[in-house]
């Protein structure tokens, strides 16, 4: 098995000590600390119960970032990650919304169904129903304007691109904004919903049977099959209540379910919650040097 621990600003003197002794006291005795990047992440490696020592070091959860996993498959082959709040800073359609002038009502609805109050197929469905009317134009807007990058996403898929890894954006968000964001930075698939559009301005429905969370959950294990993996060489990664199918199948197969910057019930059901830090985390978690990343440029 092995920790890994990604501080949330710097490590003080003695955080290496602190886990191994707090390792000790849980009954394992760890190996010698090895640094994935000076005084910002390290492993940890032990033999022992993977829930047993990702407990007795919980208390560090504060100042740091944690992952208990096995060695074995810790490189992932498939990278399935949602896309709004996870590979892109917004919700894309609270801001559209924006340029319909109905930005609060339709962010509300959003933050409830992320959260897992409310169905999410109704709830995208009546917030595309109040769209309608919308010039096509905001799409582009939007994307132009509002569209960013999470930090450290280009780098994480430059750099599981670089050992052969597989990877796929799956969103119930909508067609328009995934495309531009796979082709950016390069995922080697979408699934995602797609807004009718009648002339230049939106009808107020979506096309097509919808992405939802099931849906996210099978595309998962259907690439999965596709390319002949082990489940545990599977990485999920999501922030909300719709995610959960999706990681949940990425950890029954011992694979690494990622919560970013996560809603509760997500972050409860993940198996490597990042709390402080961007997405390189998952490369440290993946046993990755900080030398050894490889920027987009790099990849391209």
């Amino acid at each position: 098995m092995v920790a890994t621990l990604i501080a949330a600003d710097r490590f003080e003197a003695g955080a290496a000590v602190e886990v191994a002794d707090r390792l000790n006291l849980a009954g394992y005795e760890p190996a010698e600390t090895v640094w994935l990047e000076e005084g910002k992440a390290f492993d940890v490696e032990f033999s022992g119960n993977v829930e047993t020592a990702r407990q007795a070091l919980i208390p560090l959860a504060d100042r740091a970032d944690l992952v208990v996993q096995p060695v074995e498959y810790r490189r992932k082959m498939l990278l399935v990650s949602d896309m709004d709040s996870t590979i892109i800073t917004i919700e894309c359609i609270d801001e559209l919304a924006d340029y319909a002038g109905i930005k609060t009502e339709i962010a509300e609805i959003t933050e409830r169904a992320m959260q897992g109050e409310l169905d999410f197929e109704g709830a995208l469905r009546a917030r595309v129903a109040l769209l309608k009317g919308l010039h096509r134009d905001a799409i582009d807007r939007c994307i132009a304007e509002r569209l960013r990058l999470t930090p450290g996403a280009e780098t994480l898929l430059a750099t599981m691109r670089g050992w052969g890894a597989h990877s796929l954006l799956v969103s119930g968000g909508f067609t328009d904004f995934v495309s531009w964001v796979a082709s950016r930075i390069g995922f080697d698939g979408i699934a995602a919903n797609r807004l009718s559009i009648e002339g230049d301005h939106l009808t107020g429905e979506v096309e097509g049977a919808i992405v939802d969370a099931a849906e996210k959950a099978r595309q998962l294990a259907t690439m999965r099959d596709r390319l002949g993996l082990h489940p545990a060489q599977v990485l999920a990664a999501g922030d909300g209540a719709n995610d959960i199918p999706m990681v949940d199948a990425a950890t029954a197969g011992g694979g690494l379910g990622v919560a970013y910057h996560a809603k509760p019930a997500l972050a409860a059901r993940a198996n490597f919650s990042i709390r402080h830090n961007d997405l390189t985390a998952i490369l440290f978690a993946q046993g990755v040097p900080r030398n050894d990343w490889l920027s987009g440029a790099d990849a391209r």
